[in-house]
């Protein structure tokens, strides 16, 4: 059986987040699971933390504007998702590289 569909494209991640899991205070026993991913989390902080615009995010993460646009999009959503419903936040996963060479996060490729 063959696989349908264009083959997907690493992300370029800079550096693996300090912190992979956070959890809510105040909620007893094991609260639910929201998976935010690699490349999610890299846009988030590409975006939201840095502050960078879209097509420079983008460029860095060597992905096109719309690409960077539903993965930040997406990772937001589980974010609220977990903060709505006291789940915790566990950081792993996608289809991403590690790339540390350095590069200006201002300048889209």
């Amino acid at each position: 059986m063959s696989l349908i569909g264009r083959p997907k494209k690493y992300r370029m991640i800079r550096q693996d987040p300090k912190v992979s899991f956070f959890s809510p205070r105040g909620r007893p026993g094991r609260p639910d699971q929201a998976i935010l991913t690699m490349d999610e989390f890299e846009a988030i902080r590409l975006a939201d933390d840095l502050g960078l615009s879209q097509k420079a995010a983008a460029g860095s993460m060597h992905v096109s504007q719309q690409t960077f646009s539903r993965i930040l999009k997406k990772g937001r959503k589980i974010i609220a998702d977990a903060m709505s419903h006291g789940k915790s936040i566990k950081i792993r996963g996608g289809f991403y590289v590690i790339n540390t060479q350095p590069e200006n996060p201002t300048q889209a490729k």
